[in-house]
C-alpha cells in the first residue's frame, strides 16, 4: 500500500491526477443506498419487491418502467431532491470531505447525482466548477478544481443517466463528457473511490481505459490507474488487474471507516494540510 500511495500522491502532486467518485462516498454522510430507490419505484409502480429476484431486472430496468409509466422521470428526481438531501453543516463535519477537499484534485469526476461535493468545496472555502453540459466545459475557469457529473446532476433532469435507455445511450462512450474523459484518462493516474467491485458501470468505465490505451500503441506508457474498494472479489480483482488496474484492498470493520483510513493516509503521504 505504501508503494502505491506514493505513486499516487506524486501524481497528485504533479496535477496529473483525477479522483472518480461513487456512492459510497454519499453514503458515509448518510444519502440512502440504491434499494433505498427501488424499493420507492417498485411502490409507485405498486410491484412487489420479489420482482428484483429475476436476475434480468435491475434498477435500471425499474427506472426504465417508472418512465414508460409516467411519461418522465421529473416526479422521481423531485423525490430524489426531497429524500437525498444532506445539509451544509453534515457535510462540513464529514472528515471523508473535507480530507478529500484538502487533497485538491484538479479533476473530480462522480457518478452521483447529488451536490455533496460541490457543497463540500463551497463550506471549506475551495472554489470549483461543477461540469454537467458540453457547454459546462466551454465556460469553466482555469485553475480550480473541476467536479463532473458524469451520470448528470439533479438540477438538470435531461443530463440524468438513470434508466436502461440512458445506460444503452452511454455504451457507445462517445457523448461530450465521455470524449473528455477519455483524454483525461489518457495523460493522468485516475483512482476510483466508493464503488463496488461488481458495478458494472465502473467495470465498463476501467475496461474503456485499458481499451483505448491498447488501441493506441503505447500501453507501457499508460499511467496507473487504481480502485479502492473494501474486501474486493478476487474473481473481479484478478480482471481489473489484466486491465491494468491495481486494486487497493480497504481495511476496517466497515467500508466509510476503510475508504477515511485510506484517503488521511494518502493526504499524509501527499502532504496535504487538513484544514
Amino acid at each position: 500500500m505504501k508503494e502505491h500511495l506514493e505513486a499516487i500522491a506524486s501524481a497528485l502532486n504533479g496535477r496529473h491526477a483525477v479522483l472518480f467518485v461513487g456512492a459510497g462516498v454519499s453514503m458515509s454522510v448518510g444519502l440512502p443506498s440504491w434499494r433505498t430507490l427501488i424499493d420507492h419505484m417498485l411502490d409507485d409502480l405498486h410491484l412487489d419487491c420479489s420482482v428484483m429476484n429475476d436476475q434480468d431486472v435491475t434498477y435500471q430496468t425499474i427506472a426504465e418502467c417508472y418512465r414508460l409509466d409516467n411519461g418522465n422521470i421529473d416526479a422521481l428526481c423531485t423525490w430524489m431532491r426531497e429524500n437525498w438531501h444532506v445539509s451544509p453543516e453534515s457535510i462540513r463535519k464529514s472528515d471523508l470531505h473535507r480530507l478529500i477537499v484538502s487533497l485538491d484534485f484538479p479533476i473530480i469526476y462522480t457518478t452521483n447525482y447529488d451536490s455533496n461535493l460541490e457543497v463540500a468545496y463551497e463550506v471549506h472555502g475551495k472554489p470549483h466548477a461543477k461540469v454537467s453540459h458540453a457547454r459546462d466545459m466551454a465556460t469553466a475557469p482555469a485553475g480550480v478544481t473541476q467536479i463532473i457529473k458524469y451520470h448528470g446532476d439533479f438540477d438538470d433532469v435531461e443530463t440524468l443517466v438513470l434508466t436502461e435507455t440512458d445506460y444503452f445511450d452511454r455504451l457507445s462512450f462517445d457523448s461530450p463528457l465521455d470524449v473528455r474523459f477519455r483524454s483525461d484518462a489518457l495523460g493522468a493516474t485516475v483512482l476510483f473511490i466508493g464503488y463496488s467491485v461488481s458495478d458494472l458501470n465502473i467495470r465498463l468505465l476501467l475496461h474503456r481505459i485499458w481499451s483505448t490505451w491498447r488501441g493506441s500503441g503505447y500501453e507501457r506508457d499508460r499511467p496507473r490507474s487504481y480502485v479502492f474498494m473494501y474486501k474486493p472479489n478476487p474473481v473481479q480483482k484478478a480482471v481489473l488487474s489484466h486491465w491494468g488496474v491495481t486494486v487497493l484492498d480497504g481495511e476496517g470493520s466497515n467500508p466509510q471507516e476503510a475508504l477515511l483510513a485510506f484517503i488521511r493516509a494518502l493526504c499524509s503521504e501527499a502532504g496535504c494540510r487538513e484544514d
